[in-house]
């Protein structure tokens, strides 16, 4: 249960926000996104998070992993908190909303990389954890 909810929460989120790139702030898109971003934090704050660094990892990436995807789940908890506090009627005079969503999407490009790095390279299957069973045999 733990695995599906994190999967479709990191696919869903991710669509949602390259849907709000591309749409605006649609409310539709924006409340989903935002519920479906802090629900995915939320997931990882109670049960923990679902990955590591692997044992083929090694060095000083071995040792921020933990810190970069703790780092990940931050960015996505407060892109998606201020979207629905902004959806509702809260205020912000930060940046751009459009720009905080360039950022994580950014940076969920680096993570992307990264991952499919490691599946490449160094051959962990680190892209098995993140996509649904059926799709394991493309990989």
């Amino acid at each position: 249960m733990r695995r599906t909810a994190t999967i479709t929460l990191h696919w869903l989120s991710l669509v949602l926000l390259m849907l709000l790139m591309a749409a605006g702030q649609v409310p539709v898109l924006a409340v989903a996104f935002g519920f479906s971003g802090l629900a995915m934090c939320a997931l990882a704050m109670l049960r923990g998070l679902m990955n590591g660094p692997g044992p083929k990892l090694e060095g000083a990436l071995r040792t921020a992993h933990p810190w970069l995807s703790r780092a990940m789940y931050l960015a996505l908890g407060c892109v998606a908190g201020l979207t629905l506090w902004t959806q509702f009627g809260g205020a912000w005079g930060g940046a751009p909303l459009r720009e905080l969503y360039f950022y994580l999407l950014s940076a969920s490009a680096v993570h992307g990389i990264f991952h499919l790095w490691r599946h490449t390279a160094l051959g962990d299957g680190a892209l098995r954890r993140i996509t649904p069973k059926s799709m394991h045999g493309m990989l």
